[in-house]
């Protein structure tokens, strides 16, 4: 399926992760000019999420090269083994994952706003994650619960301005996943499965979805809704 996406211009933040890389890789596999951002230089630009300034002047790039932004993806955040079970409820470390992962989301999903609806067009997703809908890592559940209320309030707001925002959610992400899926829990995502769902959201093919937060690999099993 040709996704339409020749010459759009993705930016991808947080792009020389695991999942980020595996993103840029399927976006160009399509023709896109697929844009990684992180703090770390190298294949992109340069930005820290965290700071507005480095941000807004990302975007100031992106367009002064480039002249148009059809799409962003945010896969920027620390990863959820660096949070401390020890300190599952530590108000601390629980304010510092929500920063880390939806505010960095809120802030690059704001800056991007402006340019796609003037333009009437634009995709942006968000990475968050299945153990939103688990209780057990409060860190977890919270910074990713976030991402999600986040982008459905954005979608909301942008609805019929041809500007859209859905989140992707994935289980356990490895490069091996294992084909049994437990009670009570989501199925493991490889880096290509994320990327190939989020490809298809940032393409022109998903104008009609936006709001949404759609899980990757098995949905929680033994759970009909969330």
């Amino acid at each position: 399926m040709d996704l339409q996406l020749t010459e759009h211009v993705i930016l991808v933040v947080g792009g020389r992760g695991l999942v980020g890389s595996a993103i840029v890789d399927r976006l160009r596999a399509e023709g896109a000019t697929a844009i990684p951002a992180s703090r770390r230089a190298g294949d992109g630009l340069v930005m820290d999420a965290s700071d507005d300034a480095s941000v807004a002047a990302g975007f100031a790039r992106v367009h002064a090269e480039h002249g148009r932004l059809d799409g962003v993806v945010v896969a920027a955040a620390p990863s959820a083994q660096t949070l401390d079970p020890a300190r599952n409820a530590d108000p601390d470390q629980v304010l510092e994952a929500f920063e880390g992962k939806a505010l960095t989301f809120l802030r690059v999903a704001n800056a991007a706003i402006p340019s796609m609806r003037e333009a009437g067009y634009g995709r942006i997703v968000g990475l968050s994650g299945q153990n939103a809908f688990l209780t057990g890592n409060l860190a977890g559940s919270v910074r990713n619960a976030a991402v999600i209320i986040a982008a459905k309030n954005l979608a909301d707001s942008l609805a019929g301005t041809g500007v859209t925002v859905n989140t992707v959610s994935p289980g356990a992400v490895t490069t091996e996943p294992s084909a049994e899926v437990a009670v009570a829990r989501g199925g493991d995502s490889t880096p290509a499965d994320i990327a190939h769902l989020i490809a298809f959201l940032v393409s022109p093919l998903a104008g009609a979805i936006s709001g949404e937060s759609i899980a990757v690999g098995h949905r929680v099993r033994g759970v009909t809704s969330l």
